[in-house]
C-alpha cells in the first residue's frame, strides 16, 4: 500500500483535508512562505539574469523539517497550497527544498488545487493533478524581485524625507510617480 503527503498552507484546511483524504495520506502545513529574500543588499542580482537568494527562518525551517520527514517516508507528494500566484509559489519553494534535500528521487510529485474545502473539490483536485504552473512562478518571482529592488532602493529615501514612513514598494512608487507627474503637468 503507498502513502502519499498532501501539503496545503494552513494547519485548519490540514486537519480537515486528512479527515477527507483517510489513513494513506499524511496532511502537513507549510504555514504559508517557507522561504523569502534576506532584507540586505544582494538578494536579487538584476546583472546575474535577477538571480535570488534565499533564506529560510527558523519557524519556516522546523516546518520544512517536518515535512521532509514525512516526504522520506511516502511514496508520493502532493502540493495542495492555495490557487493563486502566492500559493503556486509556495508549492514552488516547497519543491525547490525538497530537491536541494535530495529527498524526492523517483517519488511523484504532483500539484493539486481546489476552491473550496468540501469532499468533492478535494476528492477532484487529488484526481486530476497537474505540473507546478511555470508562468504563475515566473509571475510571483517578478513581483518579489520588484518589491525588492523598487523597495530597497526607495525605502531609505522615503524614511529621509517622511520620517515614520514604513516603506515603499512596487504600487506606492509608481503611484508617487504618476502623481508627481500629473502635478508637473499640472504646474506647466
Amino acid at each position: 500500500m503507498s502513502s502519499s503527503v498532501v501539503i496545503v498552507e494552513s494547519p485548519a484546511k490540514a486537519k480537515t483535508i486528512n479527515k477527507y483524504l483517510g489513513k494513506d495520506y499524511k496532511v502537513l502545513a507549510s504555514y504559508g512562505h517557507v522561504r523569502d529574500l534576506p532584507p540586505k543588499d544582494g538578494s536579487v542580482l538584476p546583472d546575474e539574469d535577477f538571480s535570488m537568494s534565499w533564506s529560510v527562518d527558523s519557524k519556516s525551517k522546523a516546518r520544512l523539517n517536518d515535512i521532509a520527514k514525512a516526504v522520506k517516508e511516502s511514496d508520493n507528494v502532493f502540493l495542495a497550497t492555495d490557487p493563486d500566484r502566492e500559493g503556486e509559489a509556495i508549492s514552488w519553494h516547497v519543491l525547490q527544498v525538497l530537491n536541494d534535500k535530495k529527498l524526492l528521487k523517483d517519488k511523484p510529485v504532483k500539484r493539486v488545487v481546489f476552491n473550496a474545502i468540501t469532499k468533492k473539490s478535494v476528492l477532484d483536485a487529488m484526481a486530476n493533478p497537474r505540473d507546478i504552473d511555470g508562468a504563475l512562478v515566473d509571475a510571483y518571482l517578478a513581483r518579489r524581485a520588484l518589491d525588492y529592488l523598487v523597495g530597497f532602493t526607495l525605502s531609505p529615501v522615503l524614511w529621509r524625507k517622511l520620517p515614520g514612513a514604513r516603506s515603499a514598494g512596487r504600487v506606492q512608487s509608481v503611484a508617487l510617480r504618476l502623481i508627481c507627474d500629473r502635478e508637473s503637468e499640472i504646474e506647466a
